[in-house]
Protein backbone atom coordinates (compact mmCIF):
# COMPACT_ATOMS: atom_id res chain seq x y z
CA UNK A 1 0.00 0.00 0.00
CA UNK A 2 1.32 3.44 -0.90
CA UNK A 3 1.59 5.90 1.97
CA UNK A 4 -0.55 9.01 1.58
CA UNK A 5 1.95 11.14 3.49
CA UNK A 6 5.60 10.99 4.42
CA UNK A 7 6.89 10.58 7.94
CA UNK A 8 7.46 13.72 9.98
CA UNK A 9 10.41 13.83 12.38
CA UNK A 10 10.60 16.79 14.76
CA UNK A 11 13.54 17.46 17.04
CA UNK A 12 16.30 19.76 18.23
CA UNK A 13 20.02 20.19 17.77
CA UNK A 14 22.12 18.12 20.17
CA UNK A 15 21.13 16.77 23.55
CA UNK A 16 23.86 18.05 25.90
CA UNK A 17 22.93 21.56 26.99
CA UNK A 18 23.17 22.59 30.64
CA UNK A 19 20.02 24.81 30.77
CA UNK A 20 17.91 21.83 29.65
CA UNK A 21 18.72 20.23 33.01
CA UNK A 22 16.48 22.87 34.57
CA UNK A 23 13.75 22.96 31.93
CA UNK A 24 13.66 19.64 30.03
CA UNK A 25 15.44 16.82 31.80
CA UNK A 26 14.08 15.41 35.09
CA UNK A 27 15.90 16.40 38.27
CA UNK A 28 18.72 14.04 39.04
CA UNK A 29 18.85 12.42 35.60
CA UNK A 30 22.44 11.24 35.02
CA UNK A 31 24.07 13.10 32.14
CA UNK A 32 24.86 9.81 30.40
CA UNK A 33 21.11 9.11 30.15
CA UNK A 34 20.13 12.42 28.55
CA UNK A 35 20.09 11.02 25.02
CA UNK A 36 18.00 8.07 26.18
CA UNK A 37 15.46 10.48 27.69
CA UNK A 38 15.43 13.03 24.85
CA UNK A 39 15.00 10.37 22.17
CA UNK A 40 11.78 9.23 23.83
CA UNK A 41 10.31 12.72 23.80
CA UNK A 42 11.43 13.74 20.30
CA UNK A 43 11.37 12.14 16.87
CA UNK A 44 14.89 13.11 15.83
CA UNK A 45 18.03 14.88 16.96
CA UNK A 46 20.56 16.70 14.84
CA UNK A 47 24.05 15.60 15.88
CA UNK A 48 26.21 18.71 15.76
CA UNK A 49 29.36 17.47 17.50
CA UNK A 50 30.36 15.86 14.21
CA UNK A 51 30.79 19.32 12.72
CA UNK A 52 33.62 20.17 15.11
CA UNK A 53 35.48 16.90 15.56
CA UNK A 54 35.67 13.35 14.28
CA UNK A 55 33.55 10.89 16.24
CA UNK A 56 34.30 7.21 16.68
CA UNK A 57 32.41 4.23 15.34
CA UNK A 58 31.85 3.16 18.96
CA UNK A 59 30.11 6.47 19.72
CA UNK A 60 27.77 6.15 16.76
CA UNK A 61 26.96 2.57 17.78
CA UNK A 62 26.24 3.67 21.35
CA UNK A 63 23.91 6.43 20.19
CA UNK A 64 22.12 3.93 17.94
CA UNK A 65 21.61 1.50 20.80
CA UNK A 66 20.44 4.12 23.32
CA UNK A 67 17.56 5.33 21.14
CA UNK A 68 14.22 3.68 20.38
CA UNK A 69 13.04 2.09 17.17
CA UNK A 70 11.93 4.58 14.49
CA UNK A 71 14.03 7.37 16.02
CA UNK A 72 16.47 8.96 13.57
CA UNK A 73 19.48 11.23 13.72
CA UNK A 74 20.54 13.78 11.20
CA UNK A 75 24.29 14.30 11.20
CA UNK A 76 26.05 17.59 10.62
CA UNK A 77 28.98 16.94 8.30
CA UNK A 78 32.44 18.12 9.37
CA UNK A 79 33.41 21.75 8.87
CA UNK A 80 36.65 20.54 7.28
CA UNK A 81 34.62 19.36 4.27
CA UNK A 82 32.53 22.49 3.76
CA UNK A 83 35.35 24.98 4.30
CA UNK A 84 37.72 23.56 1.66
CA UNK A 85 38.60 25.78 -1.29
CA UNK A 86 38.62 23.07 -3.95
CA UNK A 87 36.39 20.06 -4.62
CA UNK A 88 39.45 17.78 -4.42
CA UNK A 89 40.22 18.93 -0.87
CA UNK A 90 36.55 18.62 0.06
CA UNK A 91 36.43 15.12 -1.39
CA UNK A 92 39.21 13.93 0.87
CA UNK A 93 37.36 15.21 3.95
CA UNK A 94 34.07 13.70 2.78
CA UNK A 95 35.72 10.32 2.34
CA UNK A 96 37.26 10.45 5.83
CA UNK A 97 33.91 11.41 7.33
CA UNK A 98 32.11 8.40 5.92
CA UNK A 99 34.92 6.13 7.04
CA UNK A 100 34.73 7.46 10.61
CA UNK A 101 31.87 5.17 11.60
CA UNK A 102 28.75 7.22 10.85
CA UNK A 103 27.20 4.23 9.08
CA UNK A 104 27.06 2.49 12.48
CA UNK A 105 23.83 4.42 13.02
CA UNK A 106 22.20 1.95 10.65
CA UNK A 107 18.46 2.48 10.18
CA UNK A 108 18.67 5.48 12.51
CA UNK A 109 20.78 7.46 10.07
CA UNK A 110 18.72 10.26 8.58
CA UNK A 111 19.99 13.09 6.36
CA UNK A 112 23.53 14.42 6.34
CA UNK A 113 23.58 18.20 6.79
CA UNK A 114 26.23 20.13 4.87
CA UNK A 115 26.21 23.60 6.43
CA UNK A 116 28.16 26.33 4.64
CA UNK A 117 29.34 29.55 6.28
CA UNK A 118 27.36 32.76 5.67
CA UNK A 119 30.40 34.08 3.79
CA UNK A 120 30.35 31.24 1.25
CA UNK A 121 28.95 32.51 -2.05
CA UNK A 122 27.30 30.45 -4.75
CA UNK A 123 29.79 29.19 -7.31
CA UNK A 124 27.98 26.92 -9.82
CA UNK A 125 31.11 25.05 -10.88
CA UNK A 126 32.28 24.40 -7.32
CA UNK A 127 28.86 23.27 -6.08
CA UNK A 128 28.21 21.03 -9.05
CA UNK A 129 31.51 19.31 -8.33
CA UNK A 130 30.86 19.26 -4.56
CA UNK A 131 27.41 17.70 -4.88
CA UNK A 132 28.85 15.10 -7.24
CA UNK A 133 31.16 14.00 -4.43
CA UNK A 134 28.34 13.17 -2.02
CA UNK A 135 27.77 9.40 -2.06
CA UNK A 136 24.27 8.29 -2.94
CA UNK A 137 24.73 4.86 -1.40
CA UNK A 138 27.13 3.15 0.98
CA UNK A 139 26.97 -0.59 1.60
CA UNK A 140 23.57 -0.70 -0.08
CA UNK A 141 22.09 2.04 2.14
CA UNK A 142 20.66 5.07 0.34
CA UNK A 143 21.91 8.37 1.77
CA UNK A 144 20.10 11.67 2.01
CA UNK A 145 21.95 14.96 1.80
CA UNK A 146 20.83 18.49 2.67
CA UNK A 147 22.69 21.72 1.86
CA UNK A 148 22.36 24.72 4.13
CA UNK A 149 23.28 27.81 2.13
CA UNK A 150 23.49 31.01 4.18
CA UNK A 151 24.52 33.63 1.60
CA UNK A 152 21.99 35.57 -0.47
CA UNK A 153 23.80 34.63 -3.69
CA UNK A 154 22.21 31.16 -3.44
CA UNK A 155 18.76 32.60 -4.07
CA UNK A 156 18.95 31.78 -7.75
CA UNK A 157 17.24 29.31 -10.06
CA UNK A 158 20.65 27.89 -10.99
CA UNK A 159 21.23 26.68 -7.42
CA UNK A 160 17.73 25.22 -7.19
CA UNK A 161 18.14 23.36 -10.47
CA UNK A 162 21.55 22.10 -9.40
CA UNK A 163 20.25 20.77 -6.10
CA UNK A 164 17.28 19.16 -7.84
CA UNK A 165 19.49 17.49 -10.42
CA UNK A 166 21.60 15.94 -7.68
CA UNK A 167 18.57 15.02 -5.56
CA UNK A 168 19.84 17.10 -2.63
CA UNK A 169 17.51 19.03 -0.33
CA UNK A 170 17.99 22.74 0.24
CA UNK A 171 17.60 23.45 3.95
CA UNK A 172 14.59 25.67 4.55
CA UNK A 173 15.52 28.36 7.07
CA UNK A 174 12.60 29.59 9.14
CA UNK A 175 12.26 32.62 11.41
CA UNK A 176 15.91 33.50 10.87
CA UNK A 177 18.26 36.07 9.37
CA UNK A 178 19.43 33.61 6.72
CA UNK A 179 17.92 33.52 3.23
CA UNK A 180 14.92 31.27 2.89
CA UNK A 181 14.88 29.02 -0.17
CA UNK A 182 11.77 26.87 0.20
CA UNK A 183 12.01 25.17 -3.21
CA UNK A 184 11.57 21.40 -2.96
CA UNK A 185 14.47 19.62 -4.63
CA UNK A 186 14.62 16.15 -3.06
CA UNK A 187 12.33 13.30 -1.94
CA UNK A 188 12.43 14.77 1.57
CA UNK A 189 12.30 18.15 3.29
CA UNK A 190 14.82 19.49 5.80
CA UNK A 191 13.74 22.59 7.74
CA UNK A 192 15.45 24.45 10.59
CA UNK A 193 13.34 27.01 12.44
CA UNK A 194 15.26 29.46 14.58
CA UNK A 195 12.87 31.93 16.17
CA UNK A 196 12.00 30.63 19.63
CA UNK A 197 11.66 33.30 22.31
CA UNK A 198 12.52 33.19 26.03
CA UNK A 199 9.21 34.86 26.97
CA UNK A 200 7.10 32.09 25.37
CA UNK A 201 6.65 28.99 27.52
CA UNK A 202 6.56 26.80 24.39
CA UNK A 203 9.19 28.83 22.56
CA UNK A 204 6.63 30.07 20.03
CA UNK A 205 3.14 31.48 20.30
CA UNK A 206 0.19 29.36 19.23
CA UNK A 207 -0.17 31.01 15.84
CA UNK A 208 3.44 30.27 14.87
CA UNK A 209 3.23 26.69 16.11
CA UNK A 210 0.08 26.24 14.02
CA UNK A 211 1.85 27.67 10.95
CA UNK A 212 4.79 25.26 11.18
CA UNK A 213 2.44 22.38 11.92
CA UNK A 214 0.55 23.16 8.73
CA UNK A 215 3.81 23.41 6.75
CA UNK A 216 5.01 20.04 8.03
CA UNK A 217 1.75 18.37 7.08
CA UNK A 218 1.74 19.91 3.61
CA UNK A 219 5.35 18.93 2.98
CA UNK A 220 4.58 15.38 4.09
CA UNK A 221 1.67 15.24 1.65
CA UNK A 222 3.98 16.28 -1.19
CA UNK A 223 2.73 19.86 -1.43
CA UNK A 224 4.59 23.17 -1.28
CA UNK A 225 3.12 25.41 1.47
CA UNK A 226 2.17 28.98 0.65
CA UNK A 227 3.69 31.88 2.52
CA UNK A 228 7.29 30.74 2.11
CA UNK A 229 9.98 32.21 -0.15
CA UNK A 230 10.51 30.29 -3.39
CA UNK A 231 13.07 30.99 -6.08
CA UNK A 232 11.40 28.97 -8.83
CA UNK A 233 7.80 29.52 -9.90
CA UNK A 234 6.73 25.87 -10.13
CA UNK A 235 7.16 23.36 -7.34
CA UNK A 236 7.04 19.65 -7.98
CA UNK A 237 4.07 17.89 -6.39
CA UNK A 238 4.84 14.33 -5.29
CA UNK A 239 2.90 11.58 -3.58
CA UNK A 240 4.62 12.31 -0.28
CA UNK A 241 7.87 13.45 1.29
CA UNK A 242 9.51 12.63 4.59
CA UNK A 243 10.01 15.75 6.70
CA UNK A 244 12.83 16.56 9.12
CA UNK A 245 11.97 19.65 11.16
CA UNK A 246 14.42 20.95 13.76
CA UNK A 247 13.95 23.72 16.31
CA UNK A 248 17.40 25.32 16.36
CA UNK A 249 19.02 28.40 17.91
CA UNK A 250 16.71 31.19 19.07
CA UNK A 251 16.00 30.80 22.79
CA UNK A 252 17.68 27.42 22.93
CA UNK A 253 16.42 26.65 26.43
CA UNK A 254 12.87 26.64 24.96
CA UNK A 255 13.59 24.44 21.95
CA UNK A 256 12.62 21.04 23.43
CA UNK A 257 9.28 22.48 24.56
CA UNK A 258 8.67 23.92 21.09
CA UNK A 259 9.56 20.63 19.42
CA UNK A 260 7.27 18.65 21.72
CA UNK A 261 4.46 21.14 21.12
CA UNK A 262 4.85 20.66 17.37
CA UNK A 263 4.87 16.87 17.75
CA UNK A 264 1.64 17.04 19.75
CA UNK A 265 -0.05 19.24 17.18
CA UNK A 266 1.13 17.22 14.19
CA UNK A 267 -0.05 13.99 15.82
CA UNK A 268 -3.50 15.28 16.74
Amino acid sequence: MTRKAGRIYVGVGGWTYAPWRDSFYPDGLPHKRELEYASRKLGSIEINGTYYRTQTAASFATWRDETPEHFVFSVKAPRFAVMRKTPKEAGESIERFFKSGVMELGDKLGPILWQFLPTKKFDPEFFDAFLSLLPKKIAGRTLRHAIEARHDSFKTADFVMLARRHGVAIVIAGDSKYPQIADLTAPFVYARIMGTRPDAALGYDGKTLARWTACARQWASGAAPSGLDYVGSAQRKTAHRDVYLYVISGAKERNPAAAMALIERISS
